[in-house]
């Protein structure tokens, strides 16, 4: 099962407005705030990459994400 760290920086105002709406999704396993570059991270799981992807748009895409980046898994050690 593909999995993720997504790292979410929130627009100014709006971290909470975010971090419900990611906490919402299908495939969030684990979401806490952060101090730093970034305001959120999120480990999420999918049944595939192609399903992971989607995951990772649809998150940047909610409204208040000011931007994303996302760490990938290669394999279980």
């Amino acid at each position: 099962m593909p999995s993720a760290c997504v790292l979410i920086r929130a627009s100014a105002g709006r971290y909470k407005e975010v971090f419900e709406a990611v906490r919402n999704l299908k495939g969030v396993v684990k979401i806490f705030p952060v101090l730093g570059r970034f305001d959120i991270v999120v480990d999420v799981e999918a049944e595939s990459y192609s399903d992971l992807a989607s995951l990772v748009r649809r998150i940047g895409r909610i409204g208040g994400v000011a931007f994303t980046e996302t760490l990938v898994e290669m394999e279980v050690v």
